[in-house]
């Protein structure tokens, strides 16, 4: 990855990060983009004071505008792109039926149309290059989760998307990796939306026995050089969607069975 100019969307804190933070060990050029930009230069300045090559562009995935903005800042300062990884997104919490549809609108804004933005804005550069477009998904992508429909909804619409974009160029070079962690120790749970779009704060999972991001992160990159298609990121991953081919019933109920045990679980 020495000298390859990367672009993290959602990179101010999680997954986002931890990618932004493994790039820069690989010698790579890194652009942070976020809607925070304090956080972004916190990350930025202890590796810009030791060297590394590395651009804040503060960015609202859910603005076509600014997405718009941060390739062209990239190109602008870089000259290129080798690899852009849409990892900008948010979570939900409730049931469908008692769930404001603003909710749903977020989630889609944030996760779907974010990565929509950013692809079409730097596609034309990514094939100039024969780069990769990543799409951090998730096994929600593969099996509804009850309780995070919209969630569920965006991130089977992001597969759908980029499953379409590699066939489309699959013979222009262009490497499309979709990464699907299962759950992992993030903010992403905190940030959670309610069924009114208030954040819901605490998380109902026990943090310390998910996947850490950091080790999420190292998977990706390493998925990203052997430039994979696809990347399940757990054994449990793996297992709900071999499940979901073969015992699609017996799956919903051991998923159901799962969320409903979560404190305040939605599920009634």
């Amino acid at each position: 990855m020495k000298d390859k100019v990367v672009i993290v969307t959602g990179a101010s804190s999680g997954i986002g990060k931890s990618i932004a933070i493994e790039m820069l060990g690989m010698n790579a050029k890194v652009v942070l983009a976020a809607r925070n930009e304090e956080k972004l230069n916190e990350i930025a300045e202890p590796f810009q004071s030791s060297g590394k090559s590395i651009l804040v562009v503060k960015t609202d995935v859910r603005i076509e505008s600014d997405c718009q903005s941060l390739i062209e800042e990239t190109i602008k300062h870089y000259g290129k792109i080798d690899v852009l990884i849409n990892n900008a997104g948010i979570s939900m919490r409730a049931n469908f039926q008692e769930t404001d549809l603003k909710v749903l609108k977020e989630l889609m804004d944030t996760n779907f149309w974010g990565t929509v933005y950013c692809t079409k804005y730097a596609l034309t550069h990514i094939l100039n290059t024969k780069g990769s477009i990543v799409g951090v998904s998730s096994i929600a992508g593969y099996k509804g989760l009850p309780g995070r429909i919209g969630y569920s909804a965006s991130k089977f619409a992001i597969q759908g998307f980029l499953e379409v974009l590699r066939t489309e160029n699959m013979k222009k070079g262009l490497h499309v990796l979709i990464a699907c962690p299962n759950f992992t120790a993030s903010n992403i749970r905190n940030a959670a939306l309610t069924k009114d779009g208030t954040a819901q704060g605490d998380s109902p999972m026990t943090e310390e026995k998910l996947t850490s991001a950091e080790k999420v992160a190292k998977r990706i990159c390493k998925a990203i050089i052997k430039r994979k298609n696809r990347l399940i990121i757990t054994f449990e991953g793996n297992l709900i969607v071999f499940l979901h081919r073969i015992m699609p019933r017996v799956l919903d109920r051991i998923v159901y069975n799962r969320m409903a045990k979560e404190p305040d679980s939605p599920l009634k």
